[in-house]
């Protein structure tokens, strides 16, 4: 089986079982994500960004040693072209690695600001959704709210 067609087999099946943003009923078209998992994917990405910041700094080296732009500065001085296209594309994966940190920085930070709005959303509501004696409701109570 060739990618293409691997490809279009898998997409074909994601669109079966994935239905996200769409007007139809059911418990099977509502997209549920439970807090233990948006936990697990924002500490996920918090480790991705430590390695990430130790692994992917190649122009100091992974020892700190500099080889990296030590080579570029050499190959220069030598007057090799190679030393000044070294530099630039270090320059280049200098960026593209601050990109990829701003990212998964970002998507950590997100989802702990997440999972902590929900946890209030959730303490509030439970605080609103009472009998007047402070008991809970139960969710047959609630639901006739949304009828």
């Amino acid at each position: 089986m060739s990618f293409q067609e691997e490809w279009g087999q898998i997409r074909s099946e994601a669109a079966t079982r994935t239905r996200l943003n769409s007007a139809g009923g059911g418990d099977a078209d509502r997209l549920v994500v439970y807090q233990e998992d948006l936990g697990r994917v924002g500490h996920e990405a918090f480790l991705l960004h430590g390695r990430l910041k130790k692994a992917g700094d190649i122009a100091r080296g992974a020892a700190g040693e500099g080889s990296t732009a030590k080579a570029a500065t050499t190959l220069t001085s030598h007057n090799f072209t190679l030393g000044e296209a070294l530099t630039t594309m270090s320059g280049i994966w200098d960026d593209q690695v601050k990109t990829l940190l701003q990212s998964c920085a970002h998507i950590s930070n997100h989802l702990d600001f997440s999972k902590k709005s929900h946890t209030r959303e959730d303490k509030e509501i439970a605080a609103t959704m009472s009998h007047r004696d402070g008991s809970a409701m139960t969710a047959s109570e609630i639901t006739q709210y949304y009828r």
